[in-house]
């Protein structure tokens, strides 16, 4: 007998609300429920300052659940909402208590890719980067913060599900010198994220802090394209080093790359570059270049603002090919032009002082 939803949900109506009244589904705890085969997977989503009073109602609905016949695989994650923010001190005289970001541990520099809009690559980008940074000797961790497109998992060549030894840290995964966590590999690839901002932060805070990153010299962060929670919660918990945005060259791609630049403006967090990707498309059988996008627009924005333009990335049939087979071009094709690329870019944020 296959397992349901509404099986599962009724185990998990025997395990207390330890906050008093009810049980965990009635109290409108449990989220993103997903049976499949025979694995469970499913949010407790819980308030931060009680997550100790709530770890013994996850350990006991992670055992229920394991007891069903036919179970192989159960995974409860805790994801907390952000606390609310405190009324205001109308006193004179009053200062507020800092809340700044904070060092994840282990961890030298945090570099943010972001973008404006979506579709210029800057998943691929970040992937390649990852891996030519860690050619060039560097301890090199990926976030795939992009959480309603997860490709990274892919990207990389990384399957399989992290595991938690004590139920609170997570243990990343590791490919081509690069070690990477990701929600993608919490879900599977035809299965939406379905989660409104407080989940989303939640999630972001535990693959930040929850993580075993170990020693790392940069952590490069793949954010999701636009100006949206992902962002301001990087910025607002953990310390960035900066950001790095990339953008195609033509001006649709443009206008939305500078509300990106605004953003991060507002945040605090200084712009550390730009990157110009589909720069040029250079034809395999006879080498004449052309322009699809335009030309010179992600140059021109980085002579406004005053920050360095960082690379001009081809587009080419090899980079794309390559990260759909799991083996970033960077390693799949090292000796080419568009390898090159990366190489050089790489090497430029090392000599930079920005890696």
């Amino acid at each position: 007998m296959s397992l349901t939803r509404e099986a599962v949900l009724d185990v998990l109506k025997g395990v207390a609300n330890p906050m008093g009244g009810g049980d965990i589904v009635s109290a409108g705890m449990v989220r993103a429920l997903t049976v499949e085969g025979a694995s469970i997977r499913f949010v407790l989503e819980i308030d931060p300052a009680r997550a100790a009073r709530m770890e013994p109602a996850r350990a006991e609905a992670e055992a229920r659940l394991r007891a069903l016949p036919g179970v192989k695989a159960v995974s409860v994650v805790m994801t907390a909402h952000s606390a609310p923010a405190a009324p205001p001190d109308l006193k004179l005289g009053a200062k507020p208590k800092p809340q700044g970001p904070v060092k994840v541990p282990g961890v030298d520099r945090i570099i943010a890719i972001a973008s404006g809009k979506g579709g210029v690559g800057k998943s691929t980008v970040a992937a390649n980067l990852a891996v030519a940074l860690a050619a060039e000797g560097k301890r090199v961790g990926l976030l795939d913060a992009d959480v309603y497109g997860p490709s990274q998992p892919r990207m990389l060549g990384v399957s399989g599900r992290p595991a938690s030894p004590d139920g609170k840290t997570i243990l990343p995964l590791r490919n081509h010198g690069v070690t990477l966590m990701s929600l993608g590999l919490m879900t599977r690839e035809d299965e939406a994220v379905v989660w409104r901002g407080p989940m989303l932060m939640g999630a972001l805070q535990q693959m930040l802090f929850q993580v075993q990153w170990g020693a790392l010299d940069i952590l490069l962060v793949d954010l999701p394209p636009g100006t949206g929670d992902v962002q301001m919660t990087l910025c607002q918990k953990a310390e960035v080093a900066g950001a790095i945005i990339v953008s195609t060259p033509q001006d649709v791609a443009l206008l939305d790359a500078r509300k990106g630049i605004d953003m991060f403006a507002k945040m605090g967090t200084p712009i550390l570059g730009l990157i110009e990707n589909m720069a040029v498309h250079v034809c395999s059988q006879c080498g004449h270049e052309e322009h699809i996008f335009g030309h010179g627009g992600v140059r021109a924005e980085a002579q406004k603002l005053g920050a360095p333009l960082l690379a001009e990335i081809p587009l080419h049939l090899d980079i794309r090919v390559a990260a759909d087979g799991g083996a970033p071009v960077v390693v799949s094709k090292p000796n080419t032009p568009q390898a090159r690329a990366f190489r050089d870019l790489a090497k430029r944020l090392i000599g930079d002082g920005i890696a």
